[in-house]
């Protein structure tokens, strides 16, 4: 069997394809600043596509900026929403006075399953 194995190309090593004919689009560079470092990254990105606005900074990992010209882009952050978090949207469904009753009601019932019963309650 170990004559009759298979010689050749390494799979996955080199590429049967070649760049005959094949035209490249046109490229925009895009430089990011990042505030952080101040480490400037240039980016390649097609010459149609919009570039964004910031990028993750390959040296720390803050969000560096997209630079026009010498001045970095403004970045309008008033649509983004605040996160909500649980407390909130629990206190969308209950006012804090029923979650305070509830709380009682569930403190007395592990009590009274644990056997300590609250004098006076």
């Amino acid at each position: 069997m170990a004559d009759r194995s298979l010689r050749g190309m390494r799979l996955g090593a080199q590429s049967l394809q070649s760049e005959d004919g094949v035209i490249f689009s046109e490229r925009a560079r895009s430089l990011y600043l990042c505030p952080e470092c101040n480490h400037e990254s240039a980016l390649m990105f097609a010459a149609d596509a919009e570039a964004p606005e910031t990028w993750e900074c390959r040296h720390c990992g803050a969000e560096a900026v997209l630079m026009v010209g010498s001045e970095p882009v403004v970045i309008d952050r008033s649509d983004q929403k605040q996160a909500r978090t649980h407390w909130d949207m629990l206190l969308e469904r209950r006012s804090r006075d029923e979650l305070e009753e509830l709380l009682e009601e569930r403190l007395a019932f592990l009590r009274a399953r644990r056997g300590q019963h609250k004098v006076g309650a």
